[in-house]
């Protein structure tokens, strides 16, 4: 009579069955590989968008930071910031670039963290720590003054840069600025979220990333309303936005919004260069009476233009207003 050998189970089946013991350790394993498997996606996607969108301008290296930007045309230098989550592709996919560069030497960084420049981690990426990267660079580059033009967040970065180096800052023309603290609940949620040190890091390299790719249609839609999505905005490389490493920096500034805004605004009665302020009469992201008119009744000697019918992106509604504002900066620095 043949005696058949029991087969011990392997190692994986016996795991199995242990894991189905416990159903809220199954349950954490089976996230915890989901969340993996995200990463892994997610790190092959960012590594395909930076292959497809290579970098189109120069590198400059100032005190360990690696910035990419962009330099066009001649004459008067004009410096353009952008805003939280964007890149200089959302300047020269409105034409700004091309337009301005017809009379001024443009240059457009992207700030740290954000498109090709990187964003070390050993440095809180505060408004006044940005104005000060983006003046050694300037110097480097030549530039001993320098009209400004900052959109959203990047309008911070540029009167930080005026308040801390007014000699080097010509005119500041500022859209769609946040400038004073309020009750921000996107700013809270991304606190509690991308933005914490450690769990931030988990969220923007799985998670986040898929959410901000399901989410994109309805942002656009409260980033541009009440006008649509124009055209030219195709131009602007979404894979490139939801990377994780560009998610994560704009959580931190997110996060970074109220306090900034409370340690500026003890700077704005110093401005004495002319200052233009512009906002999307319907901005669906900040209240520009809250905004933009309180920052003009305490710049006594600014300028404001409210643009109809625009809404928080009017670099890209509303490029001529922009344009118009810098060429009457720039003929008001003459006299």
């Amino acid at each position: 009579m043949r005696i058949l050998k029991k087969r011990s189970p392997s190692l994986a089946t016996m795991t199995l069955r242990t894991l189905g013991n416990y159903p809220i350790v199954s349950a954490l394993a089976a996230t915890a590989g989901l969340m993996a498997a995200a990463a892994v996606v997610n790190r092959r996607l960012a590594d395909k968008a930076q292959r497809d969108n290579p970098p189109q301008g120069r590198f400059i290296d100032i005190d360990g930071v690696r910035l990419h930007y962009v330099e066009r045309g001649s004459g008067r230098p004009l410096v353009l910031l952008h805003g939280n989550g964007s890149m200089i592709q959302d300047f020269e996919s409105s034409g700004l670039i091309d337009l301005a560069a017809k009379d001024y030497r443009v240059i457009v960084f992207d700030r740290p963290g954000f498109g090709h420049s990187l964003r070390p981690r050993n440095v809180v990426w505060t408004p006044a720590a940005q104005a000060d990267l983006f003046k050694e660079a300037l110097a480097h580059l030549g530039v001993e003054k320098a009209i400004v033009l900052g959109h959203s967040w990047g309008a911070s970065v540029a009167v930080a840069l005026a308040s801390r180096h007014p000699s080097f800052v010509e005119a500041l023309i500022l859209a769609s600025g946040y400038y004073f603290p309020t009750a921000r609940t996107d700013a809270m949620m991304a606190m509690a979220g991308p933005a914490i040190p450690g769990f931030g890091d988990i969220l923007s390299h799985t998670i986040s990333p898929i959410l901000s790719r399901l989410m994109w249609p309805a942002m656009l839609r409260q980033l541009f309303g009440p006008k649509s999505v124009p055209q030219k905005f195709d131009g602007f490389p979404k894979s490139l936005a939801v990377r994780p490493s560009q998610l994560h920096a704009g959580a931190a500034e997110a996060a970074l919004m109220v306090p900034s805004a409370m340690l500026s605004a003890k700077t704005y009665g110093e401005l004495a260069m002319p200052v233009t302020i512009l906002a999307g009469e319907d901005d669906r992201l900040i209240d520009i009476d809250e905004q933009s008119g309180r920052l003009h009744d305490e710049i006594k000697h600014s300028k404001m233009r409210r643009v109809p019918n625009a809404g928080h992106m009017i670099q890209q509604s509303d490029t001529a207003d922009l344009m118009a504002a810098v060429d009457e900066a720039a003929a008001e620095t003459l006299h």
